[in-house]
């Protein structure tokens, strides 16, 4: 098996035990989660070509839909909602 394999392998195993977690508890993890995914797709996608890369990136998106939106509305100054927290 090569490297970026183990590597997405890990990855995908992080975010099963992330989706796991509270939600209050998912913050850290997740944002590790998403910074580390582009790195491991650019990775797949010099081993093993554009198209895996591709699909590599649109599971991502998938995966972190309501962040990315999130982010995007910060950055770009827009109002933004959060999701009630859960006490307890």
């Amino acid at each position: 098996m090569m490297r970026p394999e183990i590597a997405a392998i890990v990855w995908v195993l992080a975010a099963t035990v992330t989706a796991i977690l509270p939600m209050r508890r998912q913050m850290l993890p997740g944002l590790a989660l998403l910074i580390a995914a582009p790195i491991i797709i650019v990775w797949i996608g010099k081993v093993y070509g554009f198209w895996l890369a591709l699909a590599g990136t649109a599971a991502f998106l998938s995966m972190f839909r309501r962040p990315l939106m999130y982010l995007t509305r910060r950055v770009m100054g827009l109002p933004v909602t959060r999701p009630d927290r859960e006490d307890g």
